[in-house]
């Protein structure tokens, strides 16, 4: 009866060391599902930076960047090119002498507008302005647009990191919860195992087993049956997570090609390599560069506006109403027919230097903000490999611990069943090894996921997680 009793715990015990576990679906559990799709971590990460609409966001931004950069070149030439039409109604000519000439109108008093006759107008003029010299208002304008599409790029490179952080984790996930699966089944055997005792003592008419216990079985049975449900959902959650970060269709079941979960290979280098590593190749630090050679390049457009910028201006007028006549004497107009042309250097200089001064200190504050950024992140990062890294040991020495614990929980279950096959064995020696296998299987998984979870953290903290995976050596 002890025995029993103890089985029963063991039960119980089991299944509570199992609670953050999944449990583990099959292709005839998932109604409508037609395809299986199949890759490892690699392959996992890569798909998920090539579907993530949260990169596409981020890139779409570095699209604006890139056309605000074509925008600046195009500046450099025709910088204002414009066409501007008028059309209206004129009136003709009331020419009572119509011996004069239509060129010599003008020398003929009595000539007349006539309202009562009036005709179409139309006007066409082209205005061109191309700069020659900006004391480096167009060259500023141009480094700030380049500088401003690292910026965007560099973002692009920390959200990757981000979302292939993400898919690495859900992926070591799933491989959990396929592995405590097996010990949700294992646990289950024990509790079947139980019962058949128990009834098999009962139907004998043993003296020391009564009702009472197979309710007790039967109580912890349900307690099984609750927590089957739980994991049963928990895993179709993260598998869902999973589907839905790789943006795979919905009659797509994904399944890890990894079969178990084992730890990620990796020679642990010195604390100040990975720093260095991740001074020179983490995003933030580019994007903060480019962003104070962009604020340096905007502080120069600001400056510019101290001196005079020379240019070359041309526009051109033609002017046509139906019925009208060009006079070719160059001291008479007429609005509603005749053309003019344009062109030479000019010089354009804001008068307000006061506002041109506080410009330039915005710009230069600006420009100091993220110089103060950069200081910061270098902190920053710094202590984010350190946490990193030292988790990474934290989560290393735990898991190898809870090998080592396992390897002789295995070798203690391995002693009792030969004993007990043997009649030599303790029946409560069995049960503790039975027990305790179970509990530092589970937790040996949970320490595996947990280390490979800071491996994936040390390779983004040092923004070198995107290329690995890409290259297909973050698991080699």
């Amino acid at each position: 009866m002890h025995f029993v009793r103890r089985r029963s715990a063991i039960i119980l015990s089991a299944l509570f060391c199992l609670s953050l576990s999944f449990g583990k679906t099959t292709h005839a559990q998932v109604p409508g599902v037609v395809d299986t799709f199949r890759v490892d971590v690699h392959e996992a990460i890569q798909r998920s930076l090539e579907v993530s609409p949260e990169v596409d966001a981020i890139s779409s931004e570095l699209a604006f960047a890139e056309a605000r950069k074509n925008l600046a070149l195009a500046s450099r030439f025709a910088t204002e090119f414009n066409l501007q039409t008028a059309h209206a109604v004129a009136p003709g000519l009331d020419i009572p002498n119509p011996a004069v000439p239509t060129d010599e109108l003008y020398l003929d008093p009595d000539v007349r507008n006539d309202w009562e006759d009036v005709r179409p107008f139309n006007r066409f003029e082209i205005s061109l302005i191309q700069p020659i010299y900006t004391w480096g208002e167009l060259g500023g304008n141009i480094r700030a647009a380049r500088f401003g599409v690292d910026v965007e790029k560099a973002s692009v490179r920390a959200k990757e990191i981000e979302v292939a952080r993400r898919t690495g984790d859900l992926y070591y996930g799933l491989l959990l919860a396929e592995a405590l699966e097996r010990l949700t089944a294992e646990a289950g055997d024990i509790l079947e195992r139980a019962k058949s005792e128990i009834r098999r003592l009962l139907d004998e008419g043993a003296e020391d087993v009564d009702d009472a216990d197979l309710f007790k079985v039967q109580i912890t049975e349900q307690e099984f049956l609750r927590r089957v449900v739980e994991v049963e959902q928990q895993l179709q959650t993260v598998r869902s997570a999973l589907e839905l970060q790789l943006f795979l269709p919905p009659d797509t079941f994904f399944e890890p090609k990894d079969q178990i979960l084992t730890p990620i290979p990796l020679e642990l280098d010195s604390l100040e390599t990975y720093q260095a590593m991740a001074l020179e190749v983490r995003p933030e630090i580019a994007q903060a560069n480019a962003g104070i050679d962009a604020r340096e390049a905007l502080v120069d457009v600001a400056r510019s506006s101290y001196f005079p910028k020379l240019f070359l201006g041309i526009d051109s007028r033609v002017t046509l109403t139906e019925g009208r006549f060009r006079q070719p004497n160059p001291y008479v107009n007429d609005p509603y027919r005749g053309r003019s042309l344009r062109a030479g250097l000019g010089l354009r200089l804001p008068l307000n230097f006061a506002q041109t001064h506080a410009r330039v200190e915005q710009a230069e504050a600006e420009r100091n903000e993220v110089r103060h950024q950069l200081i910061a992140a270098h902190q920053l990062i710094r202590y984010e490999v350190e946490d990193a890294y030292r988790t990474l040991i934290t989560n290393r020495a735990a898991m190898e611990a809870q090998d080592t614990a396992l390897t002789i929980a295995e070798e203690w279950l391995r002693t009792e069943q030969i004993n007990f096959d043997l009649d030599l064995g303790d029946t409560e020696n069995l049960v503790d090894a039975v027990q305790s296998k179970l509990e530092l299987e589970a937790t040996y998984y949970d320490r595996v996921r947990r280390y490979n979870a800071s491996v994936l953290h040390l390779m983004a903290t040092t923004g070198t997680l995107v290329q690995r995976a890409q290259s297909g050596t973050l698991v080699e």
